[in-house]
């Protein structure tokens, strides 16, 4: 290409250039001088560029995709080629108005305008002098304004200390492009072939890597050496940056396979972190040694701690195992090692709390009593296991935070319902995937203390499956003689579980495994009397749902015949909960109405229990007539507490076979059998004719059909029934019995004789028949509960038939 020659501003923007010419030239000081005396033009369309800062003397490439912007360079391309370009304040707007642009930007001329292959259209303009918008005057189809120049102030041209800041801005722009890998070598040639000062200072800004807002703060500085001077800051910035960087390559650059480059990469991070101000793994190895000096633990915990923390010294921050032997090390760190509460050994205090907090359950509390007491006498004594047994709702686990506060001890509680995994009491091994300790090791981290009262709620409710047995796993736990080292797979040590106090609660003793069952002291936590129960809901239940539903004692008040009804009308349990949920539904009652400001009763009348609650539901239990041969009241004992069961039979023409039905378990059904074969073989004894049972079929049923029954304790109520039936003879009127029978005609004793007595006494029965040997658990049932009952107590069949069958025989009598 031959020498151009440039006559005029249009010449030196490539107007007399070829089309096809590849060089743009740089701006000359004539060029610069002959661009200064151009005139402005008064108006001008106005271009907004969302990224991008257009200098004097610069030439850049833009992408226009706005209609508007398409549309202002087709007009401009086609006339005079000059436009006004200025900067969004916000690159995310879309269409920009007046007020989302800057006011100052550059006047420019389009050089070349190209039709890209993605339909884009390309415009490489190149700037000429600020200007400064005075009024926008159209928006559509783009923006036009009037324009005025901005004056820009210049020093003169043997100015000393300007041409001392160009020769500045030359040297670290020559660094920069040294230090930068990203800008290509050949830069520095452009550099040294401008001329022009101003320019030089111009090209310069546009090309730093600022942002916005910076490069726009530099065009608005109209002094020319200010901006010169604001121009070298940035590049010192940019300098620091660079050699920062250069500096920590240089520390790690090096010939390296690829675990050693992993590992100087690793350097080269923590060398940044440094820099920050961050924590290095060193330094985090470091805390955790200090912190380790200042565990309570034994010479082989400590010797295991340091061997792992050596380990993980070693490791390469990077790998997987490194975060897992972390978290194993902070395990150690937080487990409270030989770290124990002082206990607070007030029995008096303790009385107190577990008066206060539990009405009744006085052989409960005087077992706990009795116990504290023993660990006060003896201070090394190893904590007793206990197994708080009996219905739901009665008080089980709250009766663990009582003795917890009596004791002044944390109080952590487990849920072991539904638990079937073997490693969520013992832990997974450290080397899988997302390891972590135990249940029990977690607990004891959280009390902070190695001598918590620990809950351990629901330990009937474990099952086993293929991940393991976790009751297994409990007797290790449970087991005073092997607790002082409890080994978790993820800890990998044995851990002194001795001074913990375990309480397990338990509805049902059956499903515990026996060797479990074993390690624990059973304390059966009974059933409630209805007076017991109407003392707890003016103590607490009232009280409570009081204050959770935010009103005060003055809003609500329930007198002691209304709670009785409440009691024995809508609730049918051992325990308080259903208690607690119609007391919450009478609460409700009241809230609503102060909320609405309509009138209540304050004081509550049997009519608004029945309004609010609706009619009595359970009157079923009532004692029922004996006019009927073949009925009797038995006693069972219920998951929720005891209850009354009637014994129903009936004779019908047949050949004599026994139907039993109600949905009963085989040993009841093997009672029945054995009752009917007892009748047949003292037939004589009874005044029955034999050739009866050959004659009549026998159908025994247990009303509610739905519940399933099983037991050997309605062993004499069948009995009793069965002679009933075939003698055609009242049963004694207000009595129930419960028994286990055998072939000889003996009576045997039977479980959950206070539940069944408390049933009794609601369903206002008068006499009880029992098992003689039973005689001794009436013996500790509280003699309050006992107000208004007789007990016979039998060893024989023929005693209870003798109590139980009067001779006055029933209305409309069978002729059998």
């Amino acid at each position: 290409m031959g020498e151009v020659k440039f006559t005029n501003f249009d010449n030196m923007s490539l107007q007399g250039i070829d089309e096809e010419a590849e060089l743009i030239p740089l701006l000359t000081p004539e060029d610069e001088e002959e661009m200064n005396k151009e005139h402005l033009p008064e108006t001008l369309p106005i271009l907004p560029l969302r990224n991008t800062v257009l200098f004097p003397g610069v030439v850049i490439p833009i992408t226009a995709g706005r209609d508007k912007s398409i549309n202002l360079i087709k007009d401009a391309n086609g006339g005079n080629k000059t436009i006004g370009v200025v900067s969004q304040k916000d690159e995310e707007t879309e269409n920009p108005e007046v007020k989302d642009i800057n006011t100052l930007g550059t006047v420019a001329r389009i050089l070349r305008v190209l039709q890209m292959p993605d339909g884009n259209t390309t415009v490489i303009i190149q700037g000429k002098k600020r200007f400064e918008i005075a009024e926008v005057l159209t928006e559509n189809p783009y923006m036009t304004a009037t324009i005025g120049e901005a004056q820009e102030t210049r020093p003169d041209k043997d100015d000393k200390e300007f041409l001392a800041i160009i020769d500045s801005i030359k040297e670290l722009a020559y660094k920069i492009i040294k230090d930068n890998p990203n800008i290509p070598s050949e830069a520095t040639f452009a550099i040294k072939n401008i001329q022009s000062n101003s320019f030089l200072i111009n090209f310069v800004s546009s090309n730093l890597n600022l942002g916005m807002v910076e490069k726009q703060h530099l065009l608005e500085i109209s002094d020319l050496q200010e901006r010169a001077l604001a121009t070298l800051k940035y590049m010192n910035l940019e300098l620091q940056k660079l050699e920062l960087k250069k500096d920590i390559q240089s520390k790690v650059r090096s010939d390296m396979d690829q675990q050693q480059r992993e590992y100087f990469l690793h350097q080269q991070m923590k060398t940044i972190q440094e820099e920050l101000g961050g924590l290095s793994y060193e330094e985090e190895v470091d805390e955790m040694s200090e912190k380790a000096k200042k565990k309570k633990w034994g010479k082989k915990v400590a010797a295991h701690f340091e061997r792992e923390l050596a380990k993980m010294r070693r490791m390469n921050p990077q790998v997987a195992e490194y975060s897992i032997q972390r978290n194993y090390l902070d395990l150690f760190l937080e487990l409270p090692w030989n770290e124990f509460s002082k206990d607070k050994f007030d029995l008096k205090r303790a009385e107190k709390v577990l008066d206060r907090d539990h009405y009744g359950l006085e052989d409960v509390k005087r077992r706990i009593i009795e116990y504290l007491a023993v660990l006060k006498l003896r201070n090394d004594m190893k904590s007793p296991i206990l197994c708080l047994y009996g219905p739901p709702g009665v008080g089980k686990t709250s009766l663990g935070k009582s003795v917890a506060e009596a004791l002044g001890r944390e109080y952590v509680r487990m849920s072991l319902g539904g638990l079937r995994d073997e490693a969520e009491i013992r832990g997974h091994r450290k080397t899988y995937i997302g390891a972590m300790p135990g249940r029990i090791i977690q607990s004891v981290k959280k009390a902070g203390t190695s001598n918590p009262v620990f809950i351990l709620d629901e330990i009937d409710k474990l099952s086993s499956s293929h991940q393991g047995d976790p009751s297994s796993a409990m007797l290790e736990v449970l087991d005073p003689e092997q607790n002082g080292e409890f080994y978790d797979n993820f800890l990998e040590m044995g851990y002194d579980l001795s001074k913990v106090m375990f309480i397990a609660t338990a509805n049902n003793l059956g499903t515990i495994q026996p060797a479990l069952r074993d390690r624990m002291e059973i304390i059966n936590v009974t059933g409630y009397t209805i007076e017991e129960k109407v003392e707890i809901a003016k103590r607490h239940l009232l009280p409570k749902q009081l204050k959770e539903h935010g009103l005060g004692a003055k809003d609500l008040k329930i007198g002691k015949p209304q709670m009785e009804k409440i009691v024995e009308g809508y609730t049918r349990e051992s325990g308080v909960r259903s208690l607690e949920k119609q007391i919450a539904k009478m609460v409700r009652y009241a809230a609503k109405n102060i909320a609405i400001e309509d009138e209540y009763n304050v004081k509550v009348t049997n009519e608004d229990i029945e309004k609010i609650l609706g009619p009595a539901r359970l009157e079923r239990d009532k004692y029922e007539n004996n006019d009927v041969a073949g009925v009797v009241t038995g006693l069972a004992w219920t998951s929720v507490g005891g209850d009354i069961l009637f014994i129903e039979s009936i004779l019908s023409k047949g050949k004599g076979t026994l139907n039993i039905t109600g949905n009963l378990g085989k040993v009841m059904k093997e009672s029945a059998t054995i009752a009917m074969e007892y009748i047949k073989s003292n037939a004589e004894v009874f005044g029955i004719t034999p050739e009866v049972f050959g004659n009549y079929n026998v159908h025994i049923h247990v009303p509610e059909g739905a519940t399933p029954k099983d037991g050997p304790s309605a062993g004499i109520t069948m009995l009793t029934s069965l002679v009933s039936l075939f003698t055609q003879r009242k049963v004694k009127k207000s009595v129930a019995m419960t028994g286990e029978i055998t072939l000889r005609g003996k009576v045997l004793p039977v479980g959950g004789i206070k539940e069944k007595i408390l049933a009794a006494k609601r369903a206002r029965i008068k006499e009880i028949i029992l098992c003689e040997d039973n005689r001794k658990d009436i013996q500790e049932i509280k003699a309050d509960y006992l107000k208004g009952l007789t007990f016979h107590y039998v060893s024989d069949m023929s005693e209870v038939i003798a109590i139980a069958v009067t001779n006055q025989k029933v209305k409309n009598a069978k002729k059998l």
